[in-house]
Formats: structure tokens, C-alpha cells, sequence
């Protein structure tokens, strides 16, 4: 099997996450700026999901791009990814109704820590059916972003029982660290062409 009905499915399950996640948005009652202030943690929390599902979109579309042959063990991994980042609603809507409490910050740190493990499940079953010699294998390299992230989360969880802005701070730390799209995959499609 090729990648493409897997990458259009995955494409249409990150589009009603995000969709999803706008309809949460409501409308303030008011026109003043002051109206706003009440609906400004939901919407913060909506914009770093946003920022989020948009970093996992980007790496999967890239990752999907190098990959020659998808199985059954590639399908459940992708489905797994799929399921954690479907909670990613869930969890943003917590933390902005509840203006980033603990423990809705560290569920949503459980959930993005969750979608890492998935993301690099994924990843390595990939590899093991393309190959160490693969493109993607090439260009993932010691792929430093993707261990640092598991262990910033971790730190973060913890940290949001003591203070839910420093787990905030370290959730936007790693958006930031994402947010620059991993270009090592087109680098190495570059080269071979």
C-alpha cells in the first residue's frame, strides 16, 4: 500500500480536530474590550492547540512524504497518533474554561506527552519497514527535537502542580522548538534529486 489514503484520512481527522476546537469558541456577550477579557484564556489555549495540531500536521505530512510502503503495524501506529491528538479538544477546552489550573494543565501535558509517544511509535514502525537506509531514516538523524520534547512535557506535568504558568511556559517552549518546520526530509528529497 502507498500513503496516500493514509495521509488524506489523517488530513481529514487534524481538520475536525481543529474544527472542533473553533466551534468551542464563544461569542462574549459585550463590545467592549472588556468582554473579551472573559473569553481570553479560552482563547489562548486555543491558539497553542492550534499551534500544536498545525506542528503534528506539518511533520506527518512531511514524514508521509518519505515513506515508500505502508502496513497494518503503520495503520494502528497512525491510528494512535490519531486518537491522542483527538483529545487535544478536549484538554484545551479544560484549561481555558478553568483559566489553566493544575490539574487541567497537567492533563493537557499528559495528552501532548501522549501524542509524542505516538508520533515516535509511528515513526519507528515506519522505519522498520522502510529501512535504516531509508530516506526517512536519513533525514530523522539523531532527531534531538524529538527526545527533548517527551522530557520537556514530562517537567511541565509535574511542574503544573506547582505552577501552572511554568508548565505553560514549557508547553509554549516546545511549540516554539516545532514551530520552525523540520526541514531535514526535503533536504534529503533535494539531494537525492
Amino acid at each position: 500500500m502507498n500513503s496516500n489514503r493514509l495521509e488524506a484520512f489523517s488530513d481529514g481527522v487534524l481538520a475536525i480536530i481543529i474544527t472542533i476546537m473553533v466551534l468551542e469558541l464563544k461569542v462574549p456577550e459585550g463590545t467592549d474590550l472588556a468582554a473579551l477579557k472573559s473569553v481570553l484564556p479560552v482563547f489562548l489555549s486555543y491558539i497553542l492547540s492550534f499551534i500544536y495540531v498545525g506542528i503534528y500536521w506539518n511533520n506527518h505530512h512531511h514524514m508521509m512524504h518519505a515513506v515508500q510502503k505502508i502496513n497494518g503495524g503503520i495503520l494502528w501506529a497512525n491510528l494512535h497518533l490519531l486518537f491522542w491528538l483527538s483529545l487535544i479538544p478536549f484538554v484545551t477546552g479544560w484549561i481555558g474554561e478553568n483559566h489553566f489550573s493544575e490539574l487541567p494543565m497537567a492533563l493537557y501535558g499528559a495528552v501532548l506527552l501522549m501524542a509524542a509517544i505516538a508520533f515516535f511509535i509511528l515513526q519507528n514502525r515506519i522505519l522498520a519497514v522502510q529501512g535504516k537506509d531509508s530516506l526517512l531514516a536519513k533525514a530523522l538523524g539523531n532527531d534531538l527535537k524529538g527526545k527533548a520534547s517527551p522530557i520537556i512535557y514530562v517537567v511541565a506535568i509535574i511542574a503544573s502542580f506547582y505552577s501552572p504558568w511554568i508548565a505553560g511556559a514549557l508547553y509554549i517552549c516546545v511549540a516554539l522548538i516545532w514551530l520552525i518546520p523540520d526541514r531535514r526530509i526535503e533536504i534529503i528529497f533535494r539531494e537525492k534529486v
